[in-house]
């Protein structure tokens, strides 16, 4: 009889636990993370049998043939995670999340076709901007408020709709460009997911906290054999194609939450920045690439090893020294953030990143003419001389804009 009492209290312990949405959150994390830590050695199998498997090229940072479906196990982990809920409570964010599903399968079978066939630019994107107007269009997900940077507070639907387009084609691309060493891009979406889910969960949003926590789960265990010597995998197109466009879904919706900040003492007046912040590598990363190939007069999409992991890897870097570095850029941005957004406006915010990525440009131009010193043996005189061979051809503008 007490045998059976335990058991009863045991039990209604274990089902309030269950019930708890942060227990819920933290179960899905472990989950996620256990589901793909158990899938990828069976997607790594297959791999082999099958011969899929990544042939080093020009841009490539590794020297061996790898396996680079990490992403279907990134896909199959948080989906299971996150339906171990019913996330009844909470129609709206639960019908975002459902169509954030949508959205990701259609990138999923997208990313896993480029993975095994090269795909038109074109098609590409025609998918994308498919894939995320199912979000925007019929969940009513867009950026329609610009917060008082230069004035400006609320914008109507017709720039507000193409403008949420852009801002998730943009990241969905800028996660899949920085994709270019071990744990790089999966590093920064682990950040950023476990900041924006502890963000949801604070303000009991639990559907978007529990999708975040799954994404974040599914990533570690990913980042457990994409830094492994001898069970090494990639998460493709497939993954980053899915984890840009869920990094997009949640910088989104938060800044959408925060809109009422003027009503919300929990919400961020300038919640836009702190999202540019949380995501500052991909961004600053794929602005720079972009604006040294126009300005180079070289098509912006092609193809080169001019992004800043290649330019750390050439100084000498290792893989897991690049990703940490750029780790802790996230981090030491998001901790002056909060050091400092009580003080100053959201347009003087945009001034500070406009420096910042003055900045960036700057440590890249050095970065590049240190990489190019140690191998060719050279003193700093002698780049300053070849810099200089051409004074009348070459501007030092230019020369600089050649460098970067």
């Amino acid at each position: 009889m007490n045998a059976d009492i335990l058991i009863d209290v045991l039990r209604t312990q274990y089902q309030n636990i269950l019930e708890h949405e942060v227990y819920q959150c933290f179960i899905s994390f472990l989950v996620a993370c256990a589901v793909a830590v158990t899938s990828i050695p069976v997607i790594i199998n297959i791999s082999g049998l099958l011969e899929l498997k990544k042939k080093p090229n020009f841009r490539s940072s590794h020297q061996q043939e790898t396996p680079e479906f990490g992403g279907i196990a990134i896909y199959a982990s948080l989906l299971i995670a996150h339906f171990l809920w019913p996330h009844t409570n909470e129609q709206t964010d639960a019908y975002l999340t459902s169509l954030a599903v949508v959205g990701l399968t259609i990138l999923f079978f997208l990313g896993l076709k480029d993975d095994i066939l090269v795909l038109d630019p074109n098609k590409k994107l025609l998918l994308q901007v498919l894939a995320v107007s199912t979000l925007i269009l019929l969940g009513g997900l867009k950026v329609d408020n610009f917060f008082g940077i230069f004035g400006w507070y609320h914008i109507p639907d017709i720039i507000s709709i193409p403008f949420t387009i852009f801002i998730f084609i943009a990241l969905i691309n800028a996660v899949n460009l920085i994709d270019g060493v071990d744990g790089l891009a999966g590093g920064i979406a682990f950040i950023a997911g476990l900041s924006f889910g502890t963000w949801f969960l604070m303000n009991h949003h639990f559907s978007m906290a529990c999708m975040a926590f799954s994404m974040s789960g599914a990533l570690l265990g990913f980042l457990r054999f994409n830094f492994s010597k001898t069970s090494k995998i990639f998460m493709g197109d497939t993954g980053s194609l899915i984890v840009g466009f869920l990094l997009a879904f949640f910088a989104v919706k938060f800044i959408r939450l925060n809109v009422t900040y003027i009503h919300d003492t929990n919400a961020f007046f300038n919640a836009p920045v702190l999202a540019v912040v949380l995501l500052i590598v991909p961004i600053f990363d794929t602005l720079r690439v972009f604006l040294v190939r126009i300005l180079n007069k070289r098509s912006p999409f092609k193809a080169d090893r001019n992004h800043m992991h290649h330019v750390l890897l050439d100084n000498g870097l290792t893989h897991f020294q690049t990703s940490l570095t750029f780790w802790s850029m996230t981090i030491i941005n998001v901790v002056g953030y909060f050091l400092t957004f009580k003080y100053i406006t959201n347009t003087q915010a945009f001034f500070v990143l406009v420096g910042l990525f003055c900045l960036y440009l700057v440590a890249g131009y050095f970065l590049k003419v240190r990489a190019m010193k140690n191998k060719k043996d050279l003193g700093w005189s002698d780049i300053w001389k070849a810099s200089n061979r051409y004074p009348g051809k070459y501007s030092w503008a230019r020369r600089f804009i050649r460098g970067l």
